[in-house]
């Protein structure tokens, strides 16, 4: 009797992929892969705090930079959180969480707010948003999987 085998090979993914973020509007944007950072992080600006039949939520807005357009965004709050920044200085961060597609897989990734206006991509993808997805980074190369909605 034959059985079936998993395929449990590892995505190989590079340093840079496109990504989307489906649950904020965001169908494609170019990610940072960062497995020195441990905290997503998603370029954001006119950040608010409001309250939402007792829940705390996040409205923002993602410009342009880096995404097919601008848009404006409402989330739940998952967290605040003291992050460090590009500069390892500690700064007070509101958290969402949010579907992340890549490489034709799907899964929830927890993203703090900041200002990376001055970063070359809108989107970095920590190691725990990575973490026991079975992917393996090469830092060498770039765009190793399909764009999402191109996947074979």
């Amino acid at each position: 009797m034959k059985t079936k085998q998993k395929n449990n090979l590892p995505l190989i993914i590079g340093w840079r992929e496109t990504v989307a973020l489906p649950d904020l509007g965001i169908a494609e944007a170019v990610a940072k892969i960062d497995t020195g950072a441990r905290t997503s992080a998603l370029h954001a600006t006119r950040i608010r705090h409001f309250e939402r039949d007792g829940v705390q939520w996040v409205r923002f807005h993602v410009p342009h930079a880096g995404l097919a357009e601008a848009v404006d965004c409402e989330a739940p709050l998952v967290d605040s959180r003291e992050i460090k920044n590009t500069s390892g200085i500690p700064e007070e961060r509101l958290v969402i969480s949010t579907l992340l597609v890549l490489g034709g897989r799907r899964w929830a990734i927890d993203v703090s707010l900041a200002d990376r206006a001055a970063m070359s991509m809108p989107i970095i993808l920590g190691r725990t948003a990575i973490r026991r997805r079975r992917i393996l980074v090469d830092p060498g190369r770039s765009f190793l999987v399909a764009p999402v909605g191109k996947e074979s």
